[in-house]
């Protein structure tokens, strides 16, 4: 009983470090300089999921293994009057801008609420599978 609570536990905050990285993706889209102060937009990140190693002592669960860039193309946005306008080329005016597609976010989010939800639930009915079983006890 005790390993459903910790497998929904270890998927919480799993789930959470996802929300943290989708809601960081949609703050930065509009970004189109590094810290170095180039003109390189943001590019988004993804949170990747690991089963936890049972056979290396860890719980059962899962875990963000990492958080990756996404490596899909930059867009380009016609703004010639833009700083970090392309100036030459076959480009010329348009800037380059960040990968982050809005509504993709907000689907994702959506779907690690859901996951998050569904998490609490199960954490939830272990809780009260526990306390049940507690109480025939006594």
């Amino acid at each position: 009983m005790f390993g459903a609570l910790d497998t929904a536990t270890s998927a919480l905050i799993a789930q959470r470090t996802n929300l943290d990285v989708i809601a960081g993706n949609i703050a930065m889209r509009d970004v189109t300089r590094n810290e170095a102060g180039q003109a390189v937009p943001y590019r988004r990140r993804v949170a990747l999921f690991s089963a936890n190693d049972t056979r290396r002592g860890q719980q059962p669960g899962v875990r963000v293994s990492k958080v990756a860039e996404d490596t899909t193309p930059f867009g380009l946005r016609w703004e010639p009057g833009h700083m970090d306008a392309i100036r030459e080329g076959e480009n010329k005016g348009y800037v380059r801008v960040s990968n982050v597609d809005y509504h993709t976010e907000m689907v994702n989010a959506m779907v690690a609420a859901r996951m998050y939800e569904a998490n609490v639930t199960v954490a939830e009915m272990a809780k009260r599978m526990i306390g049940t079983t507690l109480a025939l006890l006594a």
